[in-house]
């Protein structure tokens, strides 16, 4: 064995000896590593093998031995270099699906197979034989159609790893960037050299690139060492923007669109790159079919917009707008949008159950007094009137005792209906309880509640409650009370002053109204 031959064999050994090692040291380490590390392993495992069956290779002394070592090379050989796009489209936190899998690892594993039966059909080899000067190991080739698949495909997996990397360069932290060097040169270093090998650059008969492998090797080690490859990696910028679940608009300082995530698209069908440039004015108008509602300054804001996306249908949106300001000084606008529409219609139902009536959709009690101490306090404070007035539905219980209480809920929402409609804008309608309805009247006097009250009771009792048996008589006897500044009445003892009221008309025959007036009671 001549001394060149010599170096040939120790050069692939040691390749094949640092990605062992390589291999070896990322799966016992694994635990402490992310997901990438699978798939490192399996692109250094296709290294090693591929590396080991050239060094064998090289000390064949026959031609069938020569092929022998040559398809095993072809196990790890053709898989090695998709392997490692995918372990670099995976490291930038591209998603690697099945399909991508399957598409990359499909060439490499007809070139293994078109390989071991190369004898057949020669489509990958048309000449495999021992090199008549230099002789065994050395081989004399002339490839075939498919080699020249297998070489494209191999060279363009190397070529569009490294373009990948190349691409994330300036979005990358300087922490992250020795990371980024060892995959260039892990690319790099076997494309240049089979590139090199290929216009005939390189000694007659041998595959120089399991010979280089050990230095793409040391770039491994390093950056593992180094910067922490597979414990800490950097995330490309894209895939955090675009991973986003709010919607996201980016603005020059001229107010005009010059980026926008995955989110926005999905929130805004319409939105589309050849929009970039264009003034968000017209583009939201184009957007939505409305002019901007929300604020483009340099403030920060918060606020909510609806915005249409069908006939009867709109979502609605928390828009946060800030200022954007790079080292150069250049400024721009950052637009947020959250869809909070499913929060609202949530935040509209909680409300409906905690302040409507189930029954006769109108305010509950609680409702009520929620709203109607406000509007008293402030009254007070305005040194404003207030009035309030009780309601009860006369012989309520005969109705359930002969109908049934399908027919008195109907009742009731029929009393409701009939009352809703003799309201001004300000006036508070609830159901108290039961057959009690309650009005509460700001700035309106006793006597104003009482004109009221009258015409809501002779409207009821005009409009009996209609069902498909006939028709039933409806009453009602009702209380009102005032109060004033001076007086210095609370709410509740209002509410007790119409209670009396209200009891009062009962008690004299029902279907009246009457108003309290301290220390008597006065019957309309």
């Amino acid at each position: 064995m001549n001394s060149e031959l010599t170096a040939y064999i120790t050069l692939i050994c040691t390749s094949s000896v640092l990605n062992l090692f390589l291999f070896f040291y990322v799966f016992f380490n694994r635990h402490k590593y992310t997901n990438i590390a699978r798939m490192f392993l399996l692109y250094t495992a296709a290294t090693t093998i591929y590396c080991l069956g050239a060094a064998f290779g090289m000390m064949a002394t026959t031609l069938e031995q020569l092929k022998f070592w040559t398809t095993i090379q072809y196990v790890g050989m053709p898989f090695s270099p998709p392997l490692s796009l995918l372990f670099t489209m995976q490291f930038l936190g591209m998603k690697i699906t099945k399909k991508r899998c399957i598409a990359l690892l499909t060439i490499p594993f007809i070139s293994m197979v078109m390989v071991a039966t190369n004898d057949w059909h020669h489509l990958h080899y048309r000449v495999f034989e021992v090199d008549p000067v230099l002789g065994a190991p050395f081989i004399h080739l002339e490839i075939g159609r498919w080699y020249v698949v297998h070489g494209i495909f191999t060279f363009s997996c190397l070529f569009a790893g490294f373009i990948l990397i190349l691409a994330h360069w300036k979005e990358t932290s300087k922490a992250y960037r020795p990371q980024l060097i060892a995959l260039m040169c892990g690319q790099l270093v076997p494309m240049i050299t089979a590139f090199v090998y290929l216009i005939g650059l390189t000694p007659a008969g041998v595959d120089p690139v399991p010979m280089v492998r050990w230095l793409a090797t040391l770039f491994y080690l390093w950056a593992i060492g180094s910067s922490r490859l597979f414990t800490i990696m950097p995330i490309a910028k894209d895939e955090i923007f675009n991973s986003m679940n709010d919607g996201v608009m980016v603005l020059d300082d001229s107010n005009r669109l010059i980026e926008f995530n995955t989110a926005c698209k999905k929130m805004f069908p319409p939105l589309n790159t050849a929009m970039y440039g264009t003034d968000l004015e017209q583009v939201w108008q184009g957007l939505s079919g409305t002019a901007i509602s929300f604020k483009l300054d340099a403030t920060e804001h918060y606020q909510e917009i609806e915005v249409p996306t069908g006939e009867d249908s709109q979502r609605i949106y928390q828009v946060r707008t800030t200022l954007l300001q790079n080292s150069k000084n250049n400024k721009g606008l950052l637009i947020l949008f959250t869809d909070i529409t499913e929060v609202k219609r949530l935040q509209g139902q909680l409300e409906q159950q905690a302040y409507y009536d189930e029954l006769t959709q109108i305010y509950n009690r609680r409702a009520f007094f929620h709203k109607s101490e406000q509007d008293f306090a402030k009254a007070m404070k305005e040194s404003s009137v207030y009035t309030v007035i009780l309601m009860d539905i006369d012989y309520f219980k005969k109705v359930n005792d002969t109908y049934g209480h399908y027919v008195g809920d109907q009742l009731l929402i029929h009393v409701a209906k009939a009352c809703q409609t003799q309201l001004q804008e300000g006036d508070i309608f609830a159901r108290y309880g039961g057959e009690e309805f309650i009005f509460s009247l700001k700035g309106r006097s006793a006597l104003e509640g009482e004109v009221l009250a009258n015409h809501i009771r002779s409207c009821i009792e005009a409009h009996p409650f209609k069902w498909k048996e006939g028709e039933i008589p409806v009453t009602v006897s009702m209380g009102v009370a005032e109060v004033t500044h001076e007086t210095g009445t609370t709410l509740y003892q209002l509410l007790n002053q119409a209670d009396k009221a209200l009891y009062s008309a009962k008690e004299n025959g029902r279907n009246q109204v009457q108003v309290y007036v301290e220390h008597s009671l006065v019957r309309r």
